[in-house]
């Protein structure tokens, strides 16, 4: 007897899907149409090999690029409808664990068909590049420090550097042709006191930003994760003009300026001070007072938590969209809090590179950013190229 028992529980566990997150449902969970802004959301798997996904409101996708590199983070759409796509950069080795994670590279404008219009390489780019107007790229990237220079960096897990090695980020602008015509380095401006990694982090990168863009004023909006901070920097001096005050935000992703100029930003959470129980948000920051005058978060908070990744877009209607990234998870929220669209990425997959399927084994469908498009936005759409 105990023998069937054993038998039908074996059969029942082989029975049922053991990802959590597909099992739960995806596609189209919900939809206002009323409220939605009308649009197209665009958004790029990163375990997908390549593949980056428009769909419409009800969830069903109207166009697909198929790119020869797998994402290294996102793909967005330039003025005048071309894809600005990310790439991963093959054959590079790990600097360290989570490089594979989050490295790039490839960094490419590509047709509605995916043909590449241009592109611009460089291995030690990680998480973002803004693709500019004027066919420029500004863009987060790595430089190593060793010796004295990575024992000034403060903070982090005592001997965890990569094999000695802090590698510290630089920001950097490429022209049309990909000439360096501006750079950053975080260990030539940030005061090692005022920005030290948090004491759970790895010594191997510092102080990790994840994404970067240009202001209206001409200066430039980072996010510096590690050291859960948001800074304006100077494009003139490279000094820090402003920063979010300590404990504002915690681990945060993709910062960026309203048409009022405040910034709206992707609070994680992880590490938050005073707070015990873990919960993601959305922020609205008013840079002249640093306080915060608008946010989101799920009505019982913990059950939206995102530890890594994610991002938000305020869409012409006042809506904001909310990138859940390790769920996969695509929402939208009116400015009352209301959800009026939830979509979930239902393409799953592993990693290729051993090291970081060891450190995510199961199959995400994670995504770093989703960006919402009107249809005006997408002109060979309409004439149905």
């Amino acid at each position: 007897m105990p023998a069937v028992a054993v038998a039908v529980a074996v059969a029942v566990a082989v029975a049922v899907d053991q990802n959590q997150r597909r099992r739960r449902g995806t596609g189209l969970i919900a939809l206002d149409p009323e409220a939605a802004f009308e649009g197209l959301t665009l958004y790029a798997p990163l375990t997908g090999g390549g593949a980056v996904y428009l769909v419409n409101l009800r969830g069903e996708c109207v166009h697909t690029w198929k790119l020869p590199y797998r994402p290294g983070r996102h793909a967005r759409i330039l003025p005048g409808g071309d894809l600005a796509y990310n790439g991963v950069l093959p054959g590079q080795d790990a600097l360290f664990p989570m490089w594979h994670k989050y490295r790039g590279g490839v960094l490419g404008v590509h047709a509605p068909d995916g043909t590449v219009l241009r592109e611009h390489r460089d291995p030690l780019q990680h998480h973002d590049a803004h693709h500019l107007d004027d066919g420029g790229i500004l863009y987060t990237a790595l430089e190593p420090l060793t010796g004295p220079e990575a024992a000034t960096v403060r903070g982090g897990v005592p001997g965890s550097e990569a094999n000695g090695t802090v590698w510290a980020d630089t920001i950097k602008q490429v022209d049309a042709d990909g000439r360096e015509v501006w750079s950053w380095r975080a260990s030539e401006h940030l005061d090692r006191e005022a920005y030290p990694l948090h004491r759970d982090y790895a010594r191997e990168h510092w102080p990790l930003i994840n994404s970067v863009t240009p202001l209206a004023d001409g200066n430039v909006l980072a996010s510096l994760r590690s050291v859960s901070a948001v800074v304006v920097i100077s494009r003139e001096t490279g000094e820090v003009l402003w920063r979010t005050e300590p404990g504002t935000v915690s681990q945060q992703h993709h910062p960026t300026e309203l048409a009022d100029g405040n910034l709206l930003v992707f609070d994680n959470g992880v590490f938050r001070p005073g707070h015990d129980v873990p919960y993601s948000r959305v922020i609205e920051i008013d840079r002249s007072t640093g306080k915060i005058v608008w946010e989101y978060h799920d009505p019982a908070k913990e059950s939206f938590f995102a530890p890594f990744m994610g991002a938000a877009q305020r869409l012409p209607n006042g809506n904001t969209l909310i990138t859940d990234s390790p769920a996969g998870r695509l929402f939208e929220v009116t400015a009352e809090g209301l959800l009026v669209w939830e979509y979930v990425v239902p393409q799953f997959g592993g990693y290729e590179e051993a090291e970081v399927r060891g450190l995510f084994p199961a199959e995400p469908n994670a995504v770093f950013r989703a960006y919402r498009y009107a249809a005006a936005e997408l002109p060979w759409l309409e004439s149905g190229s």
